[in-house]
């Protein structure tokens, strides 16, 4: 098991604990994102699915890459494996247990246990274990909800890329 905890510290070329705080309109710029992408995985919900709630944790991953996008926790990588891990364990335990309470808690507790044990912190997928646990009702919602995965870990990149016009426009 690796030891250093990947997805709990920044990542490497960051050599920062935190975030700098950027002028309110750098900070306004990098928030659009984020922003816009939620509305947009609203709006596809909307038009492909009635389970609005499945998706609130997709909210809070695509504010925290904002906050941070360089660090651990917010990369591709974590993101991609323990929001879809956290979807697939809500719906198993959903199927073998129904919906409930004993449902969520073991959902939770699982995804929990394998985001540490597979250096995958994410805190968000914690709540998408539990969305799924407690409300999933087929399939097609798991698919769905992987694509949406896909569009939010697309955010990690264009936070990135926003934080290097960022940088280069306050050089200049």
């Amino acid at each position: 098991m690796n030891r250093e905890r990947s997805s709990l510290k920044p990542i490497e070329g960051a050599n920062r604990s935190l975030r700098r705080r950027l002028n309110l309109k750098g900070e306004l710029i990098l928030a659009t994102v984020p922003t816009v992408l939620v509305l947009t995985v609203l709006a596809l919900v909307e038009v492909l699915s009635r389970q609005r709630l499945l998706f609130a944790s997709l909210a809070s991953s695509a504010f925290l890459i904002y906050l941070d996008p360089q660090h651990g926790t917010n990369t591709v990588r974590t993101l991609i494996i323990s929001q879809s891990m956290a979807a697939t364990v809500g719906f198993l335990t959903y199927l073998l247990l129904g919906s409930g309470y004993i449902s969520g808690g073991t959902a939770m507790v699982i995804v929990i246990f394998l985001m540490i044990v597979l250096d995958v912190v994410h805190p968000p997928a914690v709540a998408t274990s539990l969305s799924f646990a407690l409300r999933a009702g087929n399939e097609s919602n798991l698919v769905l909800f992987g694509l949406a995965v896909g569009i939010t870990a697309s955010l990690v990149v264009l936070e990135r890329l926003a934080l290097w016009i960022l940088a280069k426009y306050n050089q200049h």
